[in-house]
């Protein structure tokens, strides 16, 4: 019965043959699959789902966040019922009203970059393949001046519908790993593609193409077309969501919410 008990649910997908996670009519989205599914466990006609964090196609999940009204369905019914590219980690019951995007508090994402120069058998489709040179340094600079708040205009379409261009970065770091560099950051929210034009720029300042001062003053509200390319969507990973004010990225990107490409 609604109001009587809600239910919050972790799932991981590989976002490439997925429209994004919002139900659109004749698409094939991570929404729609997930409330199909719901519907035929919880043996209802329709089980509506709010999510914490809206991802764009191509761009994959470790550990989203969705809730929806009553009762919890098992994790093992419903991926048998789900495509082989989304699967239920966890689902549980929590206090009625629980709403996985009201409620949250924080939101972190990894960029995954391939920085060597022959192209990788294993990553395609899961990192972009940059065999240009890269200045680390440049790079950490730009992490570095993205914590605190500011205004990131520049980050998002021109088109949009959003009110609100300021974001509180609460931790931005590059970390490598082998031939992989990732970008890790968590703010307290993200406009539309926010994170794949931060990640364009700067990897236009490591290419030497601007500087990281250059990239700094976009952050007082500049327009788009100031900023860099859009770095495609298969390289980007919802990495968890944090409530109450637990942070995702406390210190290091932690291994339990990473899963190797």
């Amino acid at each position: 019965m609604r109001g009587v008990v809600s239910a919050k649910l972790t799932l991981e997908y590989d976002g490439t043959e997925f429209a994004g996670w919002a139900a659109q009519p004749g698409l094939r989205t991570v929404q729609g699959e997930l409330e199909r599914a719901l519907a035929t466990v919880l043996r209802r006609p329709q089980v509506p789902v709010t999510v914490a964090g809206r991802t764009d196609a191509g761009v994959h999940a470790w550990a989203q966040v969705a809730s929806h009204d009553g009762e919890p369905a098992s994790p093992r019914a419903l991926n048998a019922l789900l495509p082989a590219d989304v699967a239920v980690r966890a689902s549980e019951a929590v206090a009625p009203g629980f709403d996985a995007r009201r409620d949250a508090t924080s939101r972190a994402y990894c960029y995954r970059v391939l920085t060597r120069r022959e192209r990788g058998a294993f990553e395609r489709g899961r990192a972009l393949w940059w065999p240009h040179p890269l200045d680390r340094a440049a790079l950490d600079a730009c992490a570095a001046a993205l914590v605190g708040e500011h205004d990131f205009t520049a980050f998002t379409p021109t088109e949009t519908d959003h009110v609100r261009f300021e974001r509180v970065v609460l931790a931005a770091a590059w970390r490598a790993r082998g031939d992989v560099l990732e970008f890790w950051i968590e703010a307290d929210a993200f406009m539309r593609a926010m994170n794949r034009v931060l990640v364009g720029t700067m990897l236009e300042v490591a290419g030497g193409r601007r500087t990281p001062g250059d990239f700094a003053a976009l952050l007082d509200g500049a327009p788009r077309s100031r900023a860099g390319a859009t770095a495609p969507p298969h390289g980007l990973y919802l990495a968890g969501v944090g409530y109450d004010g637990r942070r995702v990225l406390a210190e290091e990107p932690p291994t339990t919410i990473r899963r190797d490409a």
